[in-house]
């Protein structure tokens, strides 16, 4: 399922228009201005109860191998988005 198709079920659920249901979904998952991704941008957790919980995690630096040249390279530290999913969610695909 894409994003428009999630719109469309969305207002079909809701009785939004098609194109409210759109930019509701943009304005929680676009990853410039999104909710979802402004708050992994505070160092915040974001739970949507029984569904799950994104959050953003620190990968550290670590040492790989240029797999072209076999070189020793050194990997930067990071942080990187997560997700958890809720025991309901997870209830239901099982």
């Amino acid at each position: 399922m894409n994003k428009s198709e999630m719109a469309r079920q969305l207002a079909a659920k809701s009785g939004l228009t098609q194109a409210q249901a759109g930019d509701v979904l943009e304005n929680i998952f676009n990853p410039v201005f999104g909710l979802i991704a402004d708050g992994l941008d505070a160092g915040d957790k974001v739970t949507i109860g029984g569904f799950g919980t994104f959050e953003a995690r620190n990968r550290g630096a670590r040492t790989g191998r240029n797999p072209r040249t076999g070189e020793t390279i050194t990997i930067a530290a990071r942080r990187y988005p997560a997700f958890k999913a809720a025991k309901g969610l997870k209830d239901r695909i099982s």
